[in-house]
């Protein structure tokens, strides 16, 4: 017998015995059981991916697994508040929702928890360019990849040229400025430590928030760059746990985690997501969720990036993922993280304008403008806010979003 038809009928025995699904309860009633779809519950079925894996299933074990699901979802979007107990299951249920029925529900939330029009624009500076030690398997500034990506490793930029730049970019509407240096840590940095806080000082100086990206840090630098006025600290997480080491094998996943634990302690906003086309599967992209779905706290923003692959780096021929992905991913992360900021990043310049306007629906509100991002291409600032124009977008203040259920909420963490 097919192995998910036996555990379709597993559960479905025992949801029958023990928690009345058999018997089909009324949308409101849903809604009011969701604290028995916490980690304690026995593990709900993923919708199946519909292809091979549900062949051979009889239509009464599709109608359990999908009643379930549908169950899932409606208590995760009827939810008042943002939960930290989420499920691989429960996750893969949203996760692999019918494609339009999932960005619908995620708009829901979306509106319940934000301001549907407002969009953030951040700015990405590369303040220190190649040279890092890592062997990210989709990262330019590596030097094991620097004979086929003729990428230069450069010093640190001086304050006054950030500065410069950050005023440029506040000038134009951008309301966060981020500063990306490509290196594993900063250990035995202190002189490229007292420049950075000199720079995030100046930035916040220009009432901007400011996010930097230094590789990992511990408890006493973040504690400094806290001091200089520090609004966020990225640290990506990438991907799944069980798929990262096929990615990186000069840093472990649960020292990216333990970086976090040092930005969150210090009080500085955690910014941590992933990126999509490093020839990951649907589960790695659940297992991305689950990660930073059961942060002690959810990110205050989790960026969303599509690979762009670049010839010389591992990942150089890869084929774009497929825009269905992303949408997926950020409409699932709006429903589970209804607080977050999610942010398109990297790979938004191949994306039509009519796509960035479905993620937007689906709940992403924040993109990267400006001259570059990083090694790559970005989208420009003249043409971002004909965008907005155009889909009647506004850009969202410095360290503040509204939503109707919460106001005006103050984000400076002063």
């Amino acid at each position: 017998m097919n192995v998910f038809r036996v555990r379709a009928l597993v559960f479905r025995q025992s949801a029958l015995s023990t928690r009345g699904i058999g018997r089909l309860q009324p949308m409101s009633s849903i809604a009011q059981e969701q604290p028995a779809l916490s980690s304690t519950s026995p593990p709900p079925p993923p919708i199946p991916n519909p292809t091979a894996e549900t062949q051979g299933q009889t239509p009464v074990d599709d109608v359990e697994i999908q009643l379930r699901a549908k169950q899932i979802l409606s208590a995760a979007v009827a939810a008042q508040a943002p939960r930290y107990d989420w499920t691989k299951e429960e996750i893969a249920a949203i996760y692999h929702q019918p494609l339009m029925e999932l960005s619908f529900q995620a708009a829901t939330v979306h509106r319940r928890f934000q301001s549907p029009s407002q969009v953030q624009l951040c700015t990405l500076m590369n303040i220190k360019t190649g040279g890092c030690s890592e062997d990210c398997s989709y990262c330019a500034q590596s030097t094991r990849y620097q004979k086929g990506t003729n990428l230069p490793a450069k010093r640190v930029e001086s304050v006054e040229s950030v500065l410069a730049a950050a005023r440029i970019a506040r000038d134009n509407g951008s309301t966060r400025f981020c500063m990306g240096a490509a290196w594993r840590d900063m250990r035995g940095r202190k002189t490229s430590l007292r420049n950075i806080k000199e720079m995030i000082s100046g930035v916040r100086a220009m009432g901007m928030e400011v996010c930097v990206t230094l590789g990992m840090i511990d408890e006493k630098q973040a504690k400094e760059l806290k001091e200089a006025g520090l609004t966020a600290y990225n640290h990506n997480v990438d991907t799944s746990r069980e798929f990262y080491p096929s990615i990186i094998s000069t840093r472990t996943y649960d020292e990216r985690l333990a970086t976090l634990g040092h930005v969150r302690d210090a009080g500085i906003n955690v910014c941590s997501g992933g990126i999509l086309g490093l020839g990951e599967s649907d589960a790695d992209r659940v297992g991305l969720l689950h990660t930073v779905a059961t942060l002690p706290s959810h990110p205050e923003s989790f960026p969303v990036n599509a690979l762009v692959p670049i010839k010389g780096t591992p990942l150089g021929d890869k084929k774009p993922v497929e825009f269905t992905k992303m949408l997926r991913t950020i409409a699932a992360a709006r429903i589970i993280m209804p607080e977050t900021i999610i942010r398109i990043a990297a790979g938004r310049k191949t994306m039509p304008e009519e796509q960035q306007a479905l993620c937007f629906l689906a709940g992403a509100n924040a993109i990267f403008t400006g001259e570059k991002m990083l090694t790559t291409e970005c989208n420009g600032w003249d043409e971002d806010a004909a965008m907005f124009q155009r889909w009647g977008l506004t850009g969202m203040k410095s360290f503040q979003k509204t939503s109707s259920r919460l106001g005006a909420v103050d984000l400076s963490g002063e």
